[in-house]
C-alpha cells in the first residue's frame, strides 16, 4: 500500500467486487449493538449491585461488548447491529475471518473507539476503515444480495 492506503483499499475493494459499507450504515449498526449490550448490562449491573457510573461498571461494558462482537463476528461475520444493516466484517479479500482477527478489529470498538476513529481520520483517511480494521487486515462491507 501506499503512504496512507486510503483510497488503495477502496479501489482495490471496489475491483474485487466488494463495496466497503458507508460510516452512516455502520454507525446505525454500532447504535444498535449498544443498545442490546446496554440493556444486558444493566440487567446485570443491578444482580451484581455495582456502580453503573464508576469504573467497575464502564470496564464490564466494554469488556461485555468485546466478548459480543468477537463471538458474533467471529463465527458469523455480523453482530446483530450488523445484520440489521445488511453489512458484515471480511478480510480484504472478502473472505470469512476467524476469532483472532475479531478480536483484534473488536478491540478498539469496545475500548479505545474515539482513539480507534480519530487515527482513522487521520491516517486513513477517505478508507472507511478503522485503524483496527487497518491492523486486523479486516473490512466492513455490504452484503449484496443474490
Amino acid at each position: 500500500m501506499g503512504r496512507n492506503g486510503a483510497g488503495e483499499i477502496s479501489q482495490w475493494s471496489e475491483e474485487n467486487g466488494l463495496a466497503l459499507a458507508s460510516w452512516g450504515d455502520r454507525f446505525w449498526a454500532w447504535l444498535i449493538d449498544i443498545m442490546l449490550i446496554g440493556i444486558l448490562w444493566h440487567r446485570v449491573m443491578m444482580v451484581l449491585k455495582l456502580e453503573a457510573l464508576g469504573y467497575d461498571g464502564a470496564l464490564l461494558h466494554s469488556l461485555m461488548l468485546f466478548i459480543y462482537w468477537t463471538a458474533l463476528e467471529g463465527y458469523r461475520g455480523q453482530s446483530l447491529g450488523k445484520m440489521v444493516m445488511n453489512i458484515a466484517v471480511t478480510g480484504r479479500s472478502g473472505e470469512d475471518i476467524g476469532l483472532a482477527d475479531a478480536a483484534v478489529e473488536s478491540f478498539g470498538k469496545a475500548f479505545l473507539l474515539p482513539i480507534d476513529c480519530l487515527a482513522a481520520w487521520i491516517i486513513n483517511r477517505g478508507s472507511k476503515q478503522r485503524l483496527f480494521n487497518r491492523i486486523s487486515g479486516t473490512i466492513v462491507v455490504r452484503q449484496i444480495e443474490e
